[in-house]
């Protein structure tokens, strides 16, 4: 497949995906959840000044992106990081970054050349 194709049929979920991470409070609801044990919203606003209704409301959309998933444990929910999404998406930037890297290249040899 190629990569015109391949960004052409992802490039709404990549887009959605860095919409989500471009939020300070998302991200660090992220950097909470980057030890790998899942965290309730209770653990996930000790120490902030972030209310419950608030974390949920970012939650809800890392969850709808993929990045973040929940289970119910007994009454409470359990949130944790997705980690294939942001493996995707790294990906996603690598083949772009290499796709630039890649025209300068050309570019400088068209004008050195």
């Amino acid at each position: 497949m190629s990569n015109r194709r391949l960004n052409a049929a992802n490039v709404r979920t990549y887009a959605s995906i860095f919409a989500a991470l471009g939020d300070e409070t998302r991200l660090s609801v992220l950097a909470r959840l980057a030890g790998g044990a899942p965290r309730s919203i209770t653990e996930l606003t000790e120490g902030t000044k972030l209310t419950r209704q608030a974390v949920t409301k970012h939650l809800k959309v890392l969850e709808d992106v993929g990045v973040v998933r929940a289970a119910k444990v007994g009454r409470e929910s359990q949130f944790a990081l997705e980690p294939k999404a942001i493996d995707d998406a790294r990906a996603y930037l690598e083949r772009v970054s290499r796709q630039w890297d890649d025209a300068l290249a050309r570019l400088k040899s068209f004008v050195e050349g």
